[in-house]
């Protein structure tokens, strides 16, 4: 297991999708001209990690723009991806990962609790969490670790990670804009 840095290059991987098995990460990254963004979130049925999906992909033409990309990662297994997103189709590619082979791999850190995750006290986590419920988000099938926290990585066409970020909390996650930015 090695725990992601800016500088470090990161393994060539096969993935699947909700539609596809045997994709490869480095042929995945270089198929645009510019960066590649991988964001690992939690869960498909985690109601915040639905709410960052919607705002990525209702902002995802701001990381277009930049001739860059975006690929999540989910611990959700990929047909009840497929299922779940019919009817919201993502302009982006979603990493099933319902092993979580690739969290523990990369050493995505864990929560030592709920308090921990969801950081309870902080502003940020009241809004999100109004804005959830008006959207009327519902919690769906848990998956995978359900204490996992968020990663964001930023790599080049030859892996090379040239930005790392690991959220504090469940909610501690890159805007579309701050991708944009990174890309």
């Amino acid at each position: 297991m090695t725990k992601l840095h800016t500088g470090d290059v990161m393994r060539d991987f096969t993935f699947r999708t909700p539609f596809e098995t045997g994709r490869v990460l480095g042929e995945t990254v270089r198929r645009v001209p510019g960066k590649t963004a991988l964001v690992f979130l939690r869960y498909l049925g985690c109601t915040s990690c639905q709410f960052e999906i919607r705002q990525y992909a209702l902002n995802y033409e701001k990381i277009k723009e930049t001739g860059g990309q975006m690929l999540i990662v989910l611990q959700s297994d990929p047909q009840r991806v497929a299922d779940e997103t019919k009817d919201f189709p993502l302009p982006f590619e979603v990493i099933c990962d319902p092993d979580r082979e690739l969290y523990l791999e990369f050493e995505i850190p864990v929560a030592k609790d709920k308090d921990e995750l969801h950081d309870f006290n902080s502003e940020k986590w009241a809004a999100k969490r109004a804005i959830v419920k008006a959207a009327g988000l519902t919690h769906g099938a848990y998956e995978g670790e359900e204490l996992q926290l968020p990663a964001t990585f930023v790599l080049d066409h030859d892996l090379n990670i040239v930005f790392d970020y690991y959220g504090k909390a469940s909610n501690d996650n890159l805007s579309a804009e701050e991708l944009a930015r990174l890309l």
